[in-house]
């Protein structure tokens, strides 16, 4: 993944590699993903999208083709927004599975709210602490005041889903919050506290719930909903005229005593339902809730269906308080991060270890989908400890009866605060002892079983006398000498090497291109032949040309008519312009795939302008090493 600041162009990359606004249904974004729907996948759309610059990974998931950006998802969503005409959006024939569908509305509803949530809980995390150690704070204004800021974005919840879901949903938004402050209103809140006395309260005879819609998530989400579809039925029946005036009112008279009557109710049951449901597994068996949370969370994340637990979080909250998913989900993110750190740590390659820690510092403040795709699922085994690492931390925690006692909108080491309460004085400690067993636990796991570091530079090797085809021949050596001043050229890749007379492509064999050598790789990585600057890539990946300090024109092309793959089973790891060095990977390529496809792999390297040096080949034929020296040019 590269670095960039260009979203309006990353935008527009993203939409030419998904097909345009004539295959695309509609683009939402979460907290670091953004979020298509297409007509169809594109060929090669995954693979291309992963090579632009400010792309972390690209996952399939949840019937919506998910681009992970990171934290400027936003810009990236905003920039797409901008160039993209609502009216050409198309419509899928296809009925999309309900799962499909809630994953899709929660991550859309709730993405760009969650950073709010997350200030608020934070805030309340820090206000805990503070009365925890200084209790007279508790009676000063300003504790007043930082108390009530910290709960507004929940108290008004229902405004902030009026504004997303309205938008989600295509209808008006001043009448989705219309209609949304309605729920809220002081009231409403008497009335149902006269219900909750015993009185009976109806509307034209229909009995009213005692339900209160503060923090609610689920009524106020199918109010939209509902609006939706109602707001289009009666602008179409309306007169041009009127239509302006008189849709919010019919909309309001409508669609709030229908949650009033059924969608509130039967919405908040349904959520403290599931969410009872979930309690009753963790007083049960509090060892298996924690253990399956702390363990598999993460596993959810990576398919980008995990926003459908939040209706069940601020359920819990609203009927109790207190919350012990999020206490053990945090023991899930901290593993990952303490993996990702783990790396970090272990790695020797300079520029690994700066992704890693820096994905490690991001998972600190509750993202981990840099730590996930940028170095702990690839790596595989730092994914598995830490997972394992969150399993044994969360089951810990929860032989301390840990809850959070605030909201975390980002779970993680800056939320664990949220556990403090003075009437469980064991809550912090467990979250305290959790967080530690997972980071030790993760630590060892990762030291202990190791991982395969990605993309190293191969070391320079130069074989020993006995291999017989791999060690330069004395005669090679005296040349080596003789041109002390020559530019020294590597091999690119380990495998066979042959006269490029033999390769199987006119332009090559006969010299068109310029002259060299040919090899038959045995291995997946491209490396640098020498230091130089990257002058040419190609959207195939399959190529890249070097400019060498002396002015020599360099070309690695790996396979013969490889083109036509289009980018498949190849990614280019450089860009125009890089400085590398002799033994920078180039290009990474899945070898056995391209042979399978019927491909043949001879990979020619080149000195495109050789009329302008003196050539010296130091290997003609058998095996060489990545690394070692095949030519030489002065």
């Amino acid at each position: 993944m590269g670095k960039t600041r260009d979203y309006s162009r990353l935008a527009a990359d993203i939409l030419r590699e998904t097909g345009g606004e004539t295959n695309l249904i509609s683009f939402s974004r979460c907290a670091t993903r953004l979020r298509l729907v297409l007509k169809e996948v594109p060929a090669n759309a995954s693979e291309n999208i992963k090579q632009l610059p400010g792309v972390i990974t690209v996952v399939l998931s949840g019937g919506q083709f998910q681009v992970v950006i990171g934290t400027h998802v936003a810009d990236v969503y905003e920039a797409l927004a901008a160039i993209v005409d609502p009216d050409k959006l198309q419509h899928s024939g296809e009925k999309k599975r309900i799962l499909d569908t809630v994953i899709a509305t929660m991550s859309a509803v709730f993405a760009p709210i969650i950073y709010v949530l997350a200030a608020a809980g934070i805030l309340q995390g820090i206000l805990i602490t503070v009365n925890y150690f200084l209790p007279a704070f508790q009676q000063t204004g300003a504790f007043s005041i930082l108390n009530f800021i910290s709960w507004t974005p929940f108290a008004f919840l229902p405004v902030f889903i009026a504004i997303t879901a309205a938008k989600f949903f295509k209808c008006n938004t001043f009448i989705a919050l219309f209609c949304c402050c309605a729920l809220i209103n002081p009231d409403w809140a008497t009335l149902a506290m006269q219900i909750a006395q015993g009185k009976a309260v109806t509307f034209f005879s229909l009995p009213l719930s005692e339900t209160v819609y503060t923090s609610s998530v689920l009524p106020p989400l199918f109010l939209v909903l509902a609006l939706s579809y109602l707001e289009r039925f009666v602008e179409r029946i309306l007169p041009q005229v009127v239509a302006p005036l008189f849709t919010p009112l019919i909309c309001a008279v409508i669609v709030v005593p229908l949650t009033l009557v059924i969608i509130g109710p039967v919405t908040s049951g349904l959520a403290n339902a599931i969410a009872m449901g979930y309690n009753w597994l963790f007083e049960t068996a509090p060892a298996l809730a924690a253990a399956v949370i702390g363990g598999f969370w993460q596993v959810i994340v990576i398919f980008g269906v995990h926003w459908g637990i939040t209706p069940v979080v601020m359920a819990n909250f609203d009927m109790h308080g207190r919350d012990s998913f999020q206490a053990f989900q945090t023991m899930a993110v901290v593993g990952q991060m303490a993996a990702a750190f783990a790396c970090a740590l272990k790695a020797k390659q300079r520029g690994f270890k700066t992704v890693a820690y820096s994905a490690g510092l991001t998972g600190v403040f509750g993202i981990t989908e840099p730590a996930i795709y940028g170095v702990t699922l690839k790596l595989k085994k730092p994914f598995i400890c830490g997972c394992i690492g969150g399993t044994i931390g969360a089951v810990v925690t929860s032989l301390f009866g840990s809850y959070y006692y605030a909201y975390a909108g980002l779970p993680g080491l800056l939320t664990i605060v949220n556990a403090i309460s003075p009437e469980n004085p064991m809550s912090f400690i467990g979250e305290l002892t959790g967080v530690a067993t997972t980071i030790v636990v993760t630590l060892v796991l990762v030291f202990l079983v190791g991982f395969k570091e990605p993309l190293t530079k191969q070391e320079e090797t130069r074989p020993s006398d006995k291999d017989d085809v791999t060690a330069p021949s004395q005669t090679a050596m005296t040349q080596v000498t003789k041109y002390a001043l020559a530019l020294m050229l590597n091999s690119p890749v380990a495998g066979k090497v042959l006269p490029l007379s033999e390769v199987k492509d006119e332009s090559f064999s006969g010299g068109l291109l310029g002259d060299g050598i040919a090899i038959l790789p045995e291995d997946d990585i491209i490396v640098s032949p020498c230091d130089a600057e990257v002058a040419t890539t190609v959207e195939s990946h399959h190529a890249v040309g070097l400019l060498c300090g002396n002015g020599a024109e360099l070309l690695i092309h790996v396979g013969l008519d490889t083109v036509k793959l289009g980018g498949q089973y190849f990614s280019t790891l450089v860009k125009v312009g890089d400085k590398v060095t002799a033994g920078t990977p180039l290009i990474q390529f899945h070898r056995q795939a391209i042979v399978e496809s019927g491909y043949d792999l001879t990979t020619p390297f080149l000195v495109m302008n050789s009329e302008d040096y003196q050539m010296t080949r130091h290997v003609n034929s058998g095996s060489v090493a990545s690394g070692a020296p095949v030519m030489s040019i002065s």
